[in-house]
């Protein structure tokens, strides 16, 4: 418990004056309201650092379209597009936090446009301003633009692996990443399975480097395939363009449907997927449901098949491969079955399993954007809103949500390369980028003085960060 001196010095938040406080514990102790320059978030600078070799916002404000009277502009696009991605990398989530962080010095640097002792003097977005910035982002003429940027930034990390390298081969996993709604958002819908109202957004990630690629908001109730066999093939094809490396894609049950499946085969796009089971699947199967003769060994057995199957709304066969798996706690065989297009030559059942089974780590990676980012959407439909433009600027949100995930994700792999050891993005931003400091302002210089706790990884962070190069 802390016991307030009798002294009326000193402003606080809710509009009372105190100075200082002394903990029961300790009567030595004496906790001061300083007024000094002080920040949490030096981290900031180092993520500020990351963005711009990345180039992504030079790109975004040269390509967008500004409605605003060029007169009366006092924050820039490019420092709305910093403060949203730096402050929700940060862990700040909400437009609100803009406000809370007014007067943080750090963050007048690491989001201005400005240098030398300039942005200390100057203003931060409001969150009025920040809504606007969504509302502008998520128009007709600006939305794909947004959406390019996100895969400049997939490029940028791409290109920053093996000294600028390119790999030769992706693989593509989408998958559904459903955002529970407070309110009744234009577009959200009650969802039966989850309980509660949500959007159901597809993201697009690169399993084998953790990228985020894409991301599509969809309203409530779309079902699992909704437009996916439009947004698919152009993921792949600016992958293609913007790396040069083959694209494989990885899909659940979900999106098995013939609308997905026949747009990839038009387009020579390689695929592999979970096909939900069924009588006439179960039926093909049943011939090689049986157990070798002789005594099962210790560990429980696999076998793999090739099969050809051809549902009642696919034109033609396509290539099933049959999965049957012993279980130690069971009597019968289990099976399930993934649809490919993958060369029986090149991919025996065995390596398309194996690939498969690969779908966790992309799995993981989306696990990290809802639990290091909290992406949530919440405009409203107030004022003359339509629920298309509610869906607009929500869709703009959780693509800058992406692009917050994808700087740090950049730094997280610097991290990782430099102390090779594996890295959380909550653990990155508590133990490396939270980190206190005390700013001093000199005649033209200003001095970051770091706590203690950078000591143990900024030197180690600070030596890798040139090989995030910019992109060319």
């Amino acid at each position: 418990m802390f016991q307030p001196e009798l002294d009326s010095r000193g402003p606080l938040a809710m509009g009372e004056r105190l100075s200082s406080w002394t903990p029961s514990c300790n009567g030595s102790v004496r906790a001061e309201l300083s007024g000094h320059r002080t920040t949490s978030d030096s981290g900031a600078l180092l993520l500020r650092e990351a963005l711009d070799n990345s180039g992504v916002i030079q790109a975004l404000e040269e390509s967008l379209v500004d409605r605003r009277d060029p007169l009366r502009i006092r924050h820039s696009l490019a420092s709305q597009l910093r403060t949203v991605v730096l402050q929700r990398a940060m862990g700040w989530i909400d437009l609100d936090d803009t406000d809370t962080l007014r007067h943080d010095p750090l963050w007048q640097l690491a989001c201005s446009d400005a240098r030398g002792m300039t942005p200390l003097a100057q203003d931060r977005p409001s969150q009025a301003t920040l809504s606007r910035l969504l509302a502008c982002l998520g128009s007709h003429d600006n939305i794909d633009t947004v959406h390019e940027g996100l895969l400049r930034l997939a490029i940028w990390r791409l290109a920053s692996l093996n000294h600028g390298e390119q790999p030769d081969n992706l693989t593509l996993d989408i998958d559904g990443l459903p955002i529970e709604v407070h309110g009744r958002q234009g577009g959200s819908a009650f969802h039966g399975l989850y309980g509660t109202r949500i959007y159901s957004p597809l993201v697009a990630s690169l399993a084998e480097t953790g990228d985020m690629v894409g991301g599509l908001l969809r309203e409530g109730n779309a079902g699992p395939a909704e437009n996916a066999d439009t947004w698919i093939p152009h993921l792949v094809r600016r992958l293609n363009e913007g790396t040069g490396a083959t694209v494989t894609v990885r899909i659940d049950a979900g999106f098995t449907g013939n609308d997905t499946l026949l747009a990839m085969e038009e387009r020579d796009i390689a695929y592999l997927g979970r096909l939900r089971s069924n009588n006439t699947l179960q039926t093909l199967a049943a011939p090689y449901l049986k157990r070798p003769p002789g005594r099962p060994p210790d560990q429980p057995r696999e076998w793999c098949h090739d099969l050809e199957y051809r549902a009642d709304s696919w034109p033609a066969p396509r290539r099933v491969v049959l999965v049957v798996q012993e279980r130690p706690d069971d009597l019968l065989l289990h099976a399930f079955f993934l649809v490919t297009n993958l060369s029986r030559y090149h991919w025996p059942p065995e390596k398309v399993l194996s690939l498969y089974r690969k779908r966790g780590s992309a799995e993981a990676h989306m696990g990290e954007v809802k639990s290091a980012l909290d992406v949530h959407l919440s405009s409203t439909d107030r004022g003359a809103s339509t629920e298309q433009n509610v869906m607009d600027r929500n869709e703009a949100s959780l693509l800058l949500s992406l692009y917050a995930y994808q700087v740090l994700h950049g730094l997280r792999c610097v991290l990782e390369r430099q102390t090779r050891q594996g890295w959380s993005l909550i653990r990155m931003r508590e133990q490396v980028l939270k980190v206190a400091a005390t700013l001093i302002l000199h005649a033209r210089r200003i001095t970051v003085h770091l706590g203690a706790a950078a000591d143990k990884w900024w030197p180690t962070l600070l030596k890798g960060l040139p090989k995030l190069t910019a992109l060319r």
